[in-house]
């Protein structure tokens, strides 16, 4: 499975900006996907996932209520929404594939690589 975010860029604090992720190669509507993002010098981390249907997702508590993962299966992309950015949300965006609905890093298989996203104050 190949996955290729797009969607990033240089917004100012309190903006939206949805991040898109394009899969190909495989069956990715059997798959879970995810969204983790990683700030410089810092783990990546988890930030939402969401199930084959799309009808069950899950958020991290620091984008919970801001953020929005949703899925198009018949496009094979799944969108990352978000909303109320702040500084704090500044990383390089990455989506991937699990087998169950999960916010360990170690339960995603394939990953793609990564979209920048910085939020100024």
């Amino acid at each position: 499975v190949q996955l290729v975010e797009s969607g990033g860029g240089l917004v100012q604090a309190g903006a939206s900006l949805r991040v898109s992720c394009a899969a190909s190669g495989g069956t990715y509507s059997r798959y879970y996907m995810g969204w983790f993002r990683q700030a410089p010098g810092k783990e990546r981390q988890f930030v939402a996932a969401i199930s084959w249907g799309g009808s069950i997702t899950y958020y991290a508590d620091s984008v919970k209520g801001r953020f929005t993962i949703s899925r198009d299966n018949a496009k094979n992309t799944v969108y990352l929404q978000m909303n109320s950015l702040g500084p704090e949300d500044t990383a390089v965006y990455y989506c991937a594939t699990s087998r169950r609905l999960a916010s360990a890093r170690g339960e995603y298989e394939y990953w793609g690589q990564g979209t920048q996203v910085t939020v100024s104050s």
